[in-house]
């Protein structure tokens, strides 16, 4: 059989994935496939397993992690995902990690950090006599460094940033990305300790620690840090939590040491100088039919599972690791990750509820049945080819029982592998039952998740008129004429209320040795008390984590499904919309200001209307000189992205810095050129007025401008879905499994 993919995924393989010369593309997907299953079973004397690997992989039902697809059996032969480093408190020790960062990501792989070894800010430096920066100056470096850093044309950069609770500098970490444009190549999570949410529920106060003494060298208020964190989850859906003391209950080998940090994700806690490697099933595929019903195919998921851990486990050995401090403590205790994809598609195909006791009864039963069976394997695998070398010591120890890796399961997100295997991503519901793509200037194509266009078939209920419908909002909720026992089934991200989001997640971690990679999605006009009870509730149900986003709360989202009226005129929102500028009105307000750079005096003009800033106008110097025509034309493009929506900030962002010859200085500020003076003053202007032209003021770091609860209200098309433009395909980002991932292209801001 040669492996079927769709549109979406053909095009995913050859961007990323298949051979090529030049760039001309010189493998199939079946030979890539081929390439991978030779690599990963050249250390098995049965040939057969070789085919095994092939085939599980060719039918859809697994497939490994993105760089194991890339590299395997290819020059790189970098196979891993996931790696943490440690920080250790000194400049060496940052710069050295940083060197070993730029190798991980030069190689394909992302990064996690725990930052809280490192002494806080103002913190004496004995060496200099100087005072310390801080945990959130070095993040700061490292996401420059991350920026430059080329993962061979295949994978971009990504980082975790951990902090603990206690660290006198959580208040500047919890708030370091309330800017956007400030380390964007990190996500974020708060490591909170069991001590820390006594506290909170208590409403009592607990110490900070300096780490270079191990002291207490003050104390907060633990609901008010909790309620900081919910705060800049609520505006930005960071940071994350991730509850370090549960994490540490489960880890497997704590003689070797303690769990510091996660990967990009948060799904795959690791020790430091520690790397895994993971996989997915499809369980979409593992069904079928009895009599009138599907039912899953057990027997068919066991072998799948058997065979999946075999080859995670070969993946370590055939491995090439970057540093060999990583191939050694990888090889310690040969942790893999084995976990699932399809799982919203399987029960579309049971016809079960994802938002029901059945769902999470039935998300329960699957993920037991495969640690059971995933364990036996490695038990298996461990009496043929002998026990993890840590071993000794570890919790197995105590039971008898021989056992080949540290960890076997994982729910990772799987936003790439999943559009390669055409089904729904991780344990996640499906983000939308169909949206509109737009492939050319005036082409829209309307995109149809596989499974719901099979069900709608089956029941005589599709089609075009229909499908356009639904690609309106991407659900059939608001379908009035939609067969009720459907609607109940066919239910998208925002459909499901966050206590089920938790609750499936809570479901899967019961029996997953790591952790689960899920965002618990909110609308637009979720409250910050609804993200403080989900907070609550991930910590009783026994989460390792939790990931939230509020739907439009970040800056440059654009809307991806669903229709609203202006001023008479529909408006289509697609997946990109095309922003159209807004019209000038009759009257606006403003102010100019003076500001000399290298070619001369030049007067920028900023105007706003009633929603905001909409244009800027310079003059300088005589009329048609080139410096007049480049400062009108920056003026002119820069006041029609205003009016299209922009955020002046990210104006100001693209014209900040750009130097030209003849850079000067004013008022001890430096002026490169005429771009960068219309960036500085707009910036002042912002700064000054806000961005609606209102006395806003800057925000406070350590206190946050209070932002209203729902700016906007609940968008008149009921349910709209929100995410930002795919910088590689113009496509469509949406929260997933803890990360933004395209629909179209799976590229990933993790990955």
């Amino acid at each position: 059989m040669q492996v079927q993919v769709s549109e979406n995924a053909r095009i995913v393989l050859e961007r990323r994935y298949l051979s090529k010369v030049g760039s001309e593309v010189v493998e199939t997907p079946e030979d890539m496939l081929r390439r991978v299953a030779k690599n990963i079973a050249q250390l098995e004397e049965d040939p057969i397993w070789e085919e095994r690997f092939f085939q599980i992989m060719d039918n859809l039902e697994f497939l490994p992690n993105s760089p194991t697809l890339m590299n395997a059996g290819r020059e790189l032969q970098q196979l891993s995902a996931c790696f943490v480093l440690p920080i250790e408190d000194s400049m060496e020790g940052i710069f050295e990690t940083l060197k070993n960062t730029a190798l991980i990501q030069k190689s394909g792989g992302g990064t996690g950090f725990s930052f809280s070894r490192l002494r806080p800010s103002f913190d004496v430096v004995s060496t200099t006599g100087g005072v310390a920066s801080g945990p959130v100056s070095f993040m700061r470096c490292y996401n420059a460094a991350t920026d430059a850093i080329k993962q061979g044309g295949t994978r971009r950069g990504a980082n975790m940033g951990i902090l603990r609770v206690d660290h006198p500098d959580i208040l500047k970490f919890i708030q370091c990305k309330a800017d956007p444009n400030e380390i964007t190549n990190f996500n974020i999570s708060v490591a909170i300790t069991e001590e820390f949410m006594e506290a909170v529920f208590a409403d009592a106060t607990y110490p900070l620690i300096n780490p270079r003494t191990k002291e207490a060298v003050g104390e907060l208020q633990a609901r008010e840090v909790f309620e900081l964190i919910v705060e800049m989850a609520w505006r930005n859906g960071e940071p994350g939590i991730i509850f370090l003391d549960r994490i540490n209950r489960f880890n497997p080998t704590p003689h070797v040491g303690v769990i510091e940090a996660t990967n990009p994700c948060g799904e795959q806690p690791l020790l430091p100088n520690e790397s895994c490697n993971l996989g997915s099933i499809n369980l979409a595929k593992m069904v079928k039919r009895e009599g009138d019903a599907w039912t899953i195919d057990w027997d068919r998921l066991g072998e799948v599972v058997e065979i999946a851990v075999r080859f995670l486990d070969n993946v370590i050995d055939v491995n090439r690791y970057p540093l060999e401090e990583i191939k050694k403590m990888t090889f310690a205790n040969r942790k893999i990750g084995l976990g699932v994809m399809g799982f919203a598609d399987l029960l579309i195909r049971l016809g079960v509820p994802y938002n029901s006791e059945e769902g999470v009864e039935l998300g329960r039963q699957i993920m037991k049945f495969i640690q059971t069976t995933g364990h036996e394997a490695s038990s298996k695998l461990a009496e043929e080819r002998g026990s993890f070398p840590n071993y000794p010591g570890s919790v197995y120890e105590a039971t008898g029982r021989p056992m080949r890796n540290a960890t076997v399961t994982t729910i990772a997100p799987t936003g790439t592998i999943s559009i390669i295997a055409g089904c729904s991503s991780g344990i996640e519901p499906l983000f939308a039952l169909a949206f509109t793509r737009n492939v050319l200037d005036n082409d829209r194509l309307i995109e149809v998740n596989p499974m719901f266009e099979l069900i709608l078939k089956e029941r005589g209920l599709y089609s075009q008129e229909l499908i356009a419908q639904v690609a309106q909002t991407g659900s059939v909720k608001h379908l009035e004429e939609f067969p009720e026992d459907l609607k109940r089934v066919l239910v998208t991200a925002y459909d499901v209320s966050p206590e089920w989001h938790i609750r499936m997640q809570a479901a899967f971690q019961e029996y997953t040795d790591n952790a689960v990679s899920k965002t618990v999605n909110f609308p637009r006009e979720a409250t910050k008390d609804d993200i403080r009870k989900v907070y609550e509730l991930a910590y009783e149900l026994g989460c390792k984590g939790v990931t939230v986003y509020r739907a439009g709360s970040r800056e440059g989202e654009v809307l991806t499904v669903g229709h609203q009226k202006e001023d008479g005129e529909e408006k289509t929102s697609g997946a990109p919309a095309r922003p159209a500028p807004r019209r000038r009105p009759r009257v606006t307000r403003g102010e100019t200001i003076r500001i000399k750079t290298g070619c001369g005096t030049l007067y920028v003009t900023i105007n706003s209307d009633d929603q905001g800033i909409c244009e800027v106008f310079t003059t300088i110097g005589k009329a048609g000189g080139c410096a007049g025509a480049f400062s009108e034309a920056t003026a002119r493009l820069a006041s029609l992205a205003l009016r299209s929506g922009v955020e002046p900030t990210q104006v100001v962002k693209q014209l900040k810095g750009i130097r030209c010859p003849h850079p000067i200085w004013q008022d001890g500020t430096q002026v490169l050129s005429c771009p960068d003076a219309i960036a500085q003053v707009l910036e002042e202007h912002i700064k000054n007025n806000g961005v609606n032209g209102g006395k806003k003021g800057v925000v406070n770091s350590a206190n946050p401008a209070p932002a209203q609860e729902n700016p906007q209200g609940p968008n008149p098309s009921g349910q709209v879905l929100a995410g930002e433009i795919c910088p590689e395909c113009s496509g469509t980002m949406v929260q997933e499994s803890g990360c933004a991932t395209c629909l179209e292209c799976g590229f990933s801001r993790c990955s």
